[in-house]
C-alpha cells in the first residue's frame, strides 16, 4: 500500500527547481504570487498541513503556534536565521523547527566587503556624480575615501559568516579583531589572525570598521545600543549584514547625521522595509533591500536543505538542521 504523502505549504515564492522537486516528492501548496502570507493565511496553512515551509518574512509567535492544527509537525525554515519563530513554543507542542544552516555565509561574506568598500571609498557618491551627469573629470581633491589597507576591522559574531569576513579583509590588509559569545578554538584563531576581545567596549572603542556578523537573539537586541555606538571613533564606520534588531537604528541616525559616525553599510533594518527615512537622506550612508543573501547558487542549496530536512522527517528520522531551544 503506497504511503500517504505529507501535505506542504509554502509560504513565498521558492526557486522554480526547488518547487518542482518538492511537488515530486509532497503534497504541497505552492504561493502564487510572491507576497507574504497574511496571518489568517498562515493560520490556515498551520491548521492544515503537515509541513510549514517560512521565511523571515513570517512571523510565527506563540499565539499562532497557538491556532496551529493538530497535524502540523514540522516548521521546514527557508533561511538560517529563526529568530520570526518561537522555537521554544513550537517544542512544547511537539512541533519540530528546522533550518538552513551554512549556506549564505560566502555570499554574505562578499557583500559585507562590498558595502564596507562602497562606504569607504565613497562608491554611491561617485555612481550618483556619473547618473547625474555632472562629471566634470578628474581632481585631485575630489570624492576622496579612505584605505582600508592596515585598518583595525572589529568583527561581532565570529561564527561561519564572521570568519568568512576575516578572510576576506585579511586579504585586503585589514588587521581582523572580534568579539564573540565564545573564543575560537587556538588554532582557528592563529589561521585568521585574529585578536579576541572578552570586552565588547573596548574592542568597539578602537576600531576603524565595526562588521555586525551575529544573528538576532534577545541578548543581542540593541546590542550596539546609544552607549555602546558612542564609544566608536568619529572616523569609523560600521556595516551590518546580519540582523537590523541588532543596532539602535535611531542611535545610529542621529550619530550618523551630527558626524559621530563617518559611515555605515546597511543591509537590514531594524523594523524590516520600514526603513528609518532620515537613514535614506544620507550621504554617509549605503543602504541596501536585504540582499546579502541573494545568490541563485545560495537560494537553491537553501531549497536543497529544506527538501532534505522534509525528507528526512518523512522517512521518520530527525532533520539534520533541526533547531532546539539550546542552539539560540
Amino acid at each position: 500500500m503506497q504511503k500517504e504523502r505529507l501535505s506542504v505549504v509554502v509560504t513565498r515564492r521558492l526557486p522554480e527547481a526547488v518547487e518542482t522537486r518538492m511537488t515530486e516528492l509532497f503534497d504541497v501548496k505552492l504561493r502564487d504570487d510572491d507576497t507574504p502570507m497574511t496571518t489568517d493565511e498562515l493560520v490556515e496553512a498551520m491548521q492544515n498541513a503537515d509541513v510549514l515551509v517560512p521565511t523571515i518574512n513570517d512571523k510565527i509567535d506563540s499565539s499562532l503556534l497557538a491556532r496551529a492544527g493538530d497535524r502540523l509537525r514540522l516548521i521546514a525554515n527557508f533561511g538560517a536565521g529563526v529568530d520570526h519563530i518561537d522555537v521554544e513554543t513550537a517544542r512544547q507542542r511537539g512541533i519540530l523547527v528546522s533550518n538552513t544552516p551554512g549556506v549564505s555565509a560566502e555570499d554574505t561574506a562578499d557583500m559585507t566587503m562590498a558595502l564596507l568598500l562602497a562606504t569607504t571609498r565613497r562608491i554611491p557618491e561617485g555612481l550618483r556624480v556619473m547618473q547625474s551627469g555632472s562629471w566634470e573629470g578628474w581632481a585631485p581633491t575630489a570624492l576622496l575615501g579612505g584605505r582600508i589597507g592596515g585598518r583595525r576591522l572589529g568583527i561581532l559574531g565570529m561564527g561561519r559568516i564572521g570568519q568568512a569576513v576575516a578572510r576576506r579583509a585579511r586579504a585586503f590588509g585589514m588587521q581582523i579583531h572580534y568579539h564573540n559569545r565564545r573564543r575560537l578554538h587556538a588554532d582557528t584563531e592563529a589561521g585568521l589572525e585574529a585578536t579576541y576581545w572578552e570586552s565588547l567596549d573596548q574592542m568597539v572603542a578602537r576600531m576603524d570598521v565595526i562588521s555586525i556578523n551575529c544573528p538576532h537573539t534577545p541578548s543581542t537586541f540593541h546590542l550596539m545600543n546609544a552607549r555602546r555606538l558612542k564609544l566608536m571613533k568619529p572616523e569609523a564606520v560600521i556595516v551590518n549584514t546580519s540582523r537590523g534588531e541588532v543596532i539602535d537604528e535611531n542611535a545610529l541616525t542621529r550619530m550618523l547625521r551630527t558626524g559621530e559616525i563617518a559611515g555605515a553599510g546597511l543591509d537590514v533594518f531594524e523594523h524590516g522595509q520600514d526603513v528609518n527615512p532620515r537613514l535614506r537622506e544620507l550621504d554617509n550612508v549605503v543602504l541596501l533591500p536585504h540582499m546579502a543573501s541573494a545568490t541563485v547558487e545560495g537560494r537553491l542549496e537553501m531549497g536543497e536543505k529544506v527538501l532534505l530536512n522534509i525528507k528526512t522527517f518523512d522517512d521518520g528520522h530527525r532533520p539534520p538542521d533541526q533547531v532546539v531551544p539550546g542552539m539560540l
